[in-house]
């Protein structure tokens, strides 16, 4: 079992209110790969914050991604362990079942 995000120093959860976010599945404009973006994040998290969970989904799915306008691009079809990931973080996850 994982540790508990609020007991970890390095957590952004012990420094914000997370708030809700939205998966969704794209694959316009990407030579037909599949995208898991996450958005809508809570307009007073710092993109310092955004990039540290696009850090923390990127190793647990163990694929590559990117950070644009404060939304995370994750490559890959993995919803699943996006959402884990997310929920773990203290995000409301809706979208992507």
């Amino acid at each position: 079992m994982p540790p508990d995000p609020a007991s970890d120093p390095s957590s952004p959860q012990r420094l914000w209110k997370m708030g809700r976010v939205v998966l969704q599945r794209e694959t316009a404009h990407r030579g037909g790969k599949t995208v898991i973006v996450i958005k809508d994040f809570a307009t007073h998290l710092p993109l310092s914050v955004i990039e540290t969970i696009a850090k923390r989904v990127r190793a647990a799915c163990g694929c590559g991604g990117t950070v644009r306008d404060k939304r995370i691009e994750i490559q890959g079809d993995q919803a699943a362990k996006v959402r884990a990931v997310l929920e773990a973080e203290g995000f409301e996850v809706r979208g992507l079942k």
